[in-house]
């Protein structure tokens, strides 16, 4: 098969990748108890940084606007969603 060719072929590509992942893992081991714990820390914090970032903007908009929680509510779902999108990014990489 030619290089071009693979390029293409998801399943050469998804080998390729799975097999690079062995490598590195047959070259470093297996991750310590205390980089599991570091891992799990920053994707709490990646989904839990832009909640707050959506109460804090939505707070200020509803003092501003005198609007009860008609900007709070659906500021903290989209810094849900966003947080959410970016730890299934961060977990899927390679």
């Amino acid at each position: 098969m030619s290089d071009d060719r693979r390029d293409e072929d998801p399943l050469a590509k998804s080998a390729e990748v799975r097999g690079a992942r062995y490598r590195r893992w047959l070259r470093e081991g297996e991750p310590t108890v205390a980089h599991r714990l570091a891992q799990i820390g920053v994707l709490g914090w990646i989904i839990v940084t832009p909640m707050l970032l959506g109460l804090f903007a939505g707070r200020w908009l509803d003092r501003q606007f005198s609007t009860g929680l008609f900007w709070t509510a659906p500021l903290l779902l989209v810094g849900l969603a966003l947080g959410c999108w970016s730890a299934w990014r961060w977990m899927n990489t390679a």
